[in-house]
């Protein structure tokens, strides 16, 4: 009998959840899973702002989080080629089946660190330790990793001068009423508030960058389909429309209508995981479906604005804040963590106006083997 090489690329929510899921899934005589990361630790980047701000940490190692199964191999991904990945130390691992969950690759201008970026998160917190009474704290972006980021240092320090930059509204996907109690929650911790472009001439001893929308560069590189934004570029069953033995999750995959978080990654970790079970089995192949339930953002330790929305997104006017929304947005976190550890999740699926209606599943011939690239 022979065995089916799994390789997942990324050790983050959706890699991470594919992987568990997997293995839970599969027969070790006939597959074995391998996942490549190029850091040895999991992390919660919905924690990275207290990794910032020094009031918690975001790392967990990868070896806590995954099954026995799964074969880690730490090591940054340079090429994607025809069944082979290649490490950047030149070392290739084969595949029969992937799933590429390569995730973000949070950038920002020259004089400005990424919230998003473990490693300049880590520069950061070093940084403001070291700021005395009265320095300027800058940080560009008004979604909701910018005001946590911005309330978790203010609560934290208060007697520095937080800033916070946007160049739309703040917090403009949370209805109108929670972005007042966030106006509000900010005006309270002594944060100022700016509307417009970020401007590197204005005073500032710290800028944090936090705007999320670069990605891994590795499907460009390897020579895959991506869109305008690098994203790999995949087909209602999340597979690569390049090479079909590629799956992909996460916010390095353009899966139309799904916004760059957490809650979006681990549904597409696994119903990338089940595809490509299904695929294995001889089974039909299912479209992707996912709805949202809303949006959650800290404000410091203590508070928070719990968001509802409908399953497209769209938040409806039932939000509540306070000591029990900050209850509620640890016990979210604590969960998404657990999820993906043990590749056990269930999601909504779209409003039924958003799906796409089913056909029959490629033929064999079609779902084995590269196609033309094209970008």
């Amino acid at each position: 009998m022979s065995t089916t090489r799994i390789v997942i690329v990324g050790g983050g929510y959706a890699g991470c959840m594919a992987a568990n899921r997997l293995a839970r899934k599969t027969d070790p005589e006939t597959a074995a899973i391998t996942l490549i990361n190029a850091r040895p630790d999991f992390i919660e980047r919905v924690r990275l702002h207290q990794r910032v701000a020094g009031t918690g940490e975001a790392g967990t190692p990868l070896t806590e989080m995954l099954n026995d199964r799964v074969s880690l191999r730490i090591g940054a991904a340079a090429s994607i080629g025809d069944g082979v990945v290649t490490l950047d130390d030149g070392t290739e691992i084969a595949f029969d089946r992937l799933v590429y969950a390569a995730g973000g690759a949070p950038r920002g201008p020259e004089g400005t660190l990424a919230v998003g970026d473990p490693e300049q998160a880590t520069t950061a917190r070093a940084r403001l330790a070291a700021l005395g009474d009265g320095a300027h704290v800058t940080v560009v972006g008004g979604g909701l990793t910018g005001i946590e980021t911005a309330t978790e240092i203010a609560e934290a320090r208060p007697e520095l001068a937080v800033t916070l930059v946007s160049a739309g509204e703040v917090g403009a996907s949370l209805h109108p009423s929670a972005r007042r109690r966030i106006h509000d929650e900010l005006a309270a911790l002594g944060v100022a508030e700016r509307r417009g472009i970020y401007d590197p001439a204005q005073r500032s001893d710290l800028t944090l960058w936090a705007i999320a929308t670069d990605v891994s560069g590795l499907a460009q590189r390897s020579g895959l389909r991506v869109d305008a934004d690098g994203r790999l570029t995949v087909d209602r069953y999340l597979r690569s429309v390049t090479d079909p033995r590629i799956f992909g999750a996460g916010d390095a995959a353009a899966v139309p209508g799904q916004r760059l978080s957490c809650q979006t990654a681990m549904p597409q970790g696994a119903h990338a995981a089940d595809n490509l079970l299904r695929e294995l089995k001889h089974a039909p192949l299912r479209p992707y479906s996912m709805g949202y339930a809303g949006q959650n953002v800290s404000i410091g330790r203590r508070r928070a604005v719990i968001q509802a929305a409908r399953r497209d997104d769209t938040p409806i006017r039932l939000w509540f804040g306070g000591r029990a929304g900050a209850l509620f947005k640890e016990q979210v976190c604590a969960m998404a963590k657990a999820a993906a550890g043990s590749g056990h999740y269930t999601w909504l699926p779209a409003p039924r106006s958003a799906r796409t209606p089913a056909t029959e599943t490629p033929s064999p011939e079609t779902t084995s083997g590269r196609t033309p690239t094209g970008r």
